[in-house]
């Protein structure tokens, strides 16, 4: 009986990307996110003494933003594993250039590829509902670059928009937008044995248990809220030109020093499950 070869040991991962990768909506306690590149360096340091993590990330970027802001700086940290997803975020834009989008995300992909082990890129997941149909054309004419990227540069592709369970609105957070703790999980799963892992959840790809749907009061309801707490606030950032992200930097980087830092397991001499993390250096 044949068997699939175990991955190689990946001592270190960097994360790069939008509020996708950021973690948003996976909240914790303390307010901070958690998010599905948490997740997955969880369990890549639980297999590798001395791993090294750093999550640069923000909400609310473009992928011209992403080049300028993290892409240089992932490359700079020679990673085992660099995951790079980014670019839906234009495609949300209502006057949204798709050729100057695909170049950009080119160029992350041709500085990225030579300075770290494995390059894993994504086909994001896509909400159930008129926002994915509307965009779906951008989308997939993103996910169709990305594709031939990956095969070009020998990238590693997670497919999340092919994915039923992820189109599920009960996977998305109230601001229809982010994915909840639970589609964190599977985003983290998806991207464990892509990258060549033993299943933990075979079935994260599984659509939920059907359930009925609720009644029309509080659909409307539902959508009010939306609307004031989320939708208006982000066509207002649209208008003026901000962004959730201004003034944020990813969460392993250090505005003071201009450059990325490690975080590693507080305990990093014991195989085995994460509870803490320590900042490496300065």
């Amino acid at each position: 009986m044949q068997t699939n070869p175990a991955p190689p040991p990946y001592a270190s991962l960097v994360a790069v990307g939008d509020s996708f990768t950021e973690g948003m909506s996976d909240l914790l306690p303390d307010g901070s996110y958690r998010g599905w590149a948490d997740l997955l360096a969880t369990r890549m340091a639980a297999r590798s003494p001395g791993f090294r993590y750093a999550n640069l990330a923000v909400r609310g970027k473009l992928i011209g933003q992403i080049v300028e802001e993290q892409v240089g700086v992932a490359a700079a940290l020679k990673a085992d594993v660099v995951t790079l997803v980014g670019g839906l975020n234009d495609t949300l834009r209502p006057k949204c250039d798709m050729g100057r989008v695909k170049g950009l995300l080119t160029e992350a992909v041709e500085r990225l590829t030579p300075s770290c082990g494995q390059l894993v890129l994504m086909r994001s997941p896509g909400r159930q509902g008129p926002v994915l149909e509307r965009f779906r054309p951008r989308m997939e004419e993103l996910f169709a670059h990305v594709d031939e990227l990956a095969a070009r540069h020998g990238a590693l592709v997670v497919d999340l928009y092919g994915a039923p369970a992820l189109a599920d609105p009960r996977m998305w957070d109230v601001d229809r937008l982010h994915l909840t703790a639970e589609g964190h999980r599977r985003v983290a799963e998806a991207v464990w044995q892509t990258l060549g892992h033993a299943a933990e959840d075979s079935d994260w790809h599984v659509p939920m248990p059907a359930t009925l749907p609720p009644g029309w009061l509080t659909r409307r309801v539902a959508d009010a809220r939306f609307a004031r707490q989320y939708l208006l606030p982000w066509i207002g950032r649209r208008l003026t030109g901000r962004s959730s992200g201004d003034g944020r930097t990813g969460a392993q980087f250090s505005p003071e020093l201009g450059e990325a830092f490690w975080v590693t397991p507080t305990d990093h001499t014991i195989p085995g499950p994460v509870t803490d993390w320590r900042r490496v250096g300065p």
